[in-house]
């Protein structure tokens, strides 16, 4: 049990702000992560959205990439929000050459499978364990095509051309979202991952 936990954000790149500030909502201590100095000192982390091949780079740039893949293999929570989701996930498809991932998510996504900035859209989703649908902004977008053994399947698209898709995992302490729960009012999700860090 974690009672006061500290929470980092992925600072190099992403929606650093919207997820600092939602944390802070949820109760916890919130702490922008630029450095392996400043990764020691939180207890879980979130891999906003962004550029995943620019996080990537920039993490390698800052001696973050090691130290990230050792915290995630440790069973560190995180959360990965859009290309945070790319990020953990062991593999993708659709990837620019050589594209390279942190991983801790037994499961393929597929980057930007929503289609182009032009193409993004908003949808409702059913998030397991929600009284009512989570409103998803899905901004070029991934999804999830396979999950592995062990991997849990908490959203699914409720309607329209994409109804079905997988938008959102769990594997035990790692949970993953193709959309932005960070630039909604709603934290529900940003409370469920607290939640499961509190309990880790």
């Amino acid at each position: 049990m974690i009672a006061q936990p500290t929470i980092g954000v992925f600072a190099l790149q992403g929606d650093v702000r919207e997820h600092v500030r939602m944390l802070q909502g949820a109760g916890v201590t919130a702490l922008p992560v630029r450095r392996p100095s400043e990764l020691a000192r939180v207890d879980a982390l979130v891999l906003p959205g962004g550029e995943s091949t620019t996080m990537y780079k920039l993490a390698g740039i800052f001696d973050l990439l090691e130290p990230l893949r050792k915290r995630l293999a440790g069973g560190m929570p995180s959360l990965g929000t859009c290309a945070g989701m790319i990020m953990l996930a062991d593999r993708i498809e659709s990837g620019i050459e050589g594209q390279e991932t942190l991983g801790g998510l037994d499961v393929v996504v597929r980057r930007n499978a929503f289609g182009r900035q032009v193409d993004s859209f908003e949808s409702d989703v059913d998030f397991v364990g929600f009284d009512a649908p989570f409103h998803a902004l899905l901004i070029r977008a991934p999804w999830v095509e396979k999950v592995g053994e062990g991997v849990d399947v908490l959203a699914t698209v409720a309607s329209g051309p994409a109804v079905g898709r997988i938008v959102a995992v769990r594997q035990g302490l790692v949970m993953a979202t193709s959309f932005h729960p960070e630039i909604t009012r709603d934290d529900r999700i940003h409370r469920y991952f607290v939640d499961l860090v509190r309990s880790s």
